[in-house]
């Protein structure tokens, strides 16, 4: 009985290792269907950036195709919210929550053709449950 508990507390711990090392992130494209997209998840991580902590994986990609597009990514979260945007070329943009936004960022703009990494980060090394929005506009 002993033999088979140690058997399977390995097997169970190499799971539960995998399972936690797992960073789910959704992939959008361009023209998003629905006029939007809506996510959900942790923000911060353990990598330190000019915008934060985040995640050593994107919370988000994003995949401009078919010329330019009209987005806007918003971000609600407690704590000290950071948005990172990796775009084509090595371009980053990283915008910050102030206290005065009371958690929400915006950023709108024309994203050219290419792909994104989005990050959801935070100042504090925290970690908080975020909503991130992408709406087409035309």
């Amino acid at each position: 009985m002993k033999l088979l508990m140690k058997a399977l507390i390995a097997p169970v711990a190499l799971l539960a290792t995998l399972t936690a090392a797992t960073v789910a992130y959704a992939d959008v494209q361009t023209p998003i269907p629905s006029g939007q997209s809506v996510s959900r998840g942790s923000s911060g991580g353990s990598q330190s950036s000019q915008c934060g902590f985040i995640a050593s994986s994107p919370n988000e990609v994003v995949r401009v195709t078919g010329g330019n597009a009209s987005l806007r990514f918003t971000v609600q979260s407690e704590g000290q919210p950071t948005l990172l945007i990796q775009g084509p070329g090595g371009r980053n943009q990283c915008v910050m929550a102030d206290s005065y936004s009371g958690g929400t960022i915006e950023v709108p703009g024309v994203w050219e053709q290419g792909t994104y990494s989005v990050f959801v980060g935070d100042r504090a090394q925290a970690s908080h449950p975020y909503t991130l929005t992408i709406v087409q506009e035309n």
